[in-house]
């Protein structure tokens, strides 16, 4: 009898002790198809319904809810969210989900398509409860095994990075990438956030009589999250009895926000790429995001293929104010001419002063003039005002 990798993995139980917030992440790009493979180039987009569910079934979980637009396709899922463009796919599942099992069917699907197979990227934070995880995510060298076995034969090889302070174990960064040539320029920033203020978390609990909200548009409206990046459309999803996910669409850029808000290991992550980075200043965005959830530890992580310098000016520094000191930066060159930066706070006790600053604002020369003039940008298409340095963007 035919054994499938899912098969060889087994089963582990979930954890007895709470909720795993932290996401693994997969990414997978494709080259174009043919022309006459392809004439529509739709891509991955052609995917039916059925097929998308073949692969999520692997993985160990389904779609909730859906919001689609001329660029990608976007579905929260019952543990995260999926984005479908032409010519990647990515996907973020939190809990006990088993995302790398999900491999060999999307590159099958891909297949059947021509899209040959450009290049990928795994990435998550340290886990909150590890040994609930799941084969084949019980450590990272098992990921990455599994992840070599798929892509260690692109061109430059399978490259493996863990990121962070040797002596704060649980705030590191996981990385895994290869490719097979340069990648187009993109920017992806991953925050997650730990221990949320009470009051921000009772928020995402359905339960009015103590904080909470009835619905998940409530809870999108009452936490500031619609008014993180406002020109974004949102499709959120409420669980029973709390928790939240939202995915937030405009043009080709996506936002996707998911919440674990019980008292003991609370966790949010906010996520955004695609965008044109040059229309946000990034400490006015990661402040924004803090704003709804207060946490006691943060972490950011920018990935940035087309410019380094452009990397180092945008996503050097974040603007936490008095409230959280730096505890961590971290940069590493990527195969394919891309930048990661890892960057990683805490909160400063009550009544301490922070004993160093936060980081620089990260502006770049053109950045601080476009802001002096109070020159329009745009963001995916819609005007918006650069921001002045501490002053929200008009």
């Amino acid at each position: 009898m035919e054994m499938s990798l899912a098969d060889c993995w087994g089963s582990a139980p979930a954890s007895p002790i709470g909720f795993e917030g932290y996401e693994k992440r997969l990414e997978i790009t494709f080259s174009d198809a043919p022309v006459f493979a392809d004439p529509c180039g739709r891509g991955l987009r052609a995917l039916s319904r059925q097929q998308i569910d073949s692969f999520l079934d692997l993985a160990r979980c389904t779609i909730v809810s859906q919001l689609l637009n001329k660029q990608f396709d976007s579905y929260v899922l019952s543990e995260s969210s999926l984005f479908v463009y032409s010519h990647k796919v990515v996907i973020k599942t939190c809990g006990t989900t088993k995302l790398l099992l999900s491999i060999p069917r999307i590159l099958e699907l891909a297949a059947e398509l021509s899209l040959p197979l450009l290049s990928a990227k795994y990435s998550r934070g340290t886990f909150i409860f590890p040994g609930a995880q799941p084969a084949p995510h019980r450590s990272f060298s098992e990921e990455v095994s599994v992840l070599n076995g798929f892509f260690g034969g692109l061109k430059s090889g399978g490259n493996a990075y863990v990121m962070g302070d040797a002596f704060r174990p649980k705030k590191m960064w996981h990385v895994y990438y290869a490719t097979e040539e340069p990648e187009q320029p993109m920017v992806t920033l991953e925050m997650c956030m730990t221990g949320l203020d009470a009051g921000k978390a009772a928020v995402f609990f359905k339960n009015s009589a103590n904080g909470g909200c009835s619905s998940a548009k409530e809870m999108t409206k009452v936490s500031g999250i619609s008014a993180i990046i406002p020109e974004m459309e949102i499709c959120d999803f409420d669980f029973d009895p709390c928790g939240y996910s939202m995915n937030g669409v405009c043009g080709p850029a996506a936002s996707t926000i998911h919440v674990t808000p019980e008292e003991g290991f609370s966790y949010a992550s906010y996520e955004a790429m695609n965008f044109n980075p040059g229309s946000l200043v990034y400490s006015d965005l990661i402040e924004r995001v803090l704003s709804c959830f207060r946490p006691s530890d943060f972490s950011v992580a920018v990935t940035i293929f087309g410019g380094h310098g452009f990397a180092k000016s945008w996503a050097g520094g974040a603007e936490a104010g008095s409230s959280y000191v730096l505890e961590d930066v971290v940069e590493q060159e990527l195969p394919g001419g891309g930048l990661l930066m890892y960057q990683s706070f805490s909160a400063v006790a009550p009544g301490a002063v922070s004993p160093r600053s936060t980081l620089d604002d990260g502006w770049s020369s053109d950045g601080m003039e476009a802001a002096a003039q109070g020159e329009d940008t745009c963001i995916w298409g819609v005007e918006k005002k650069v921001a002045v340095k501490g002053v929200a963007a008009a």
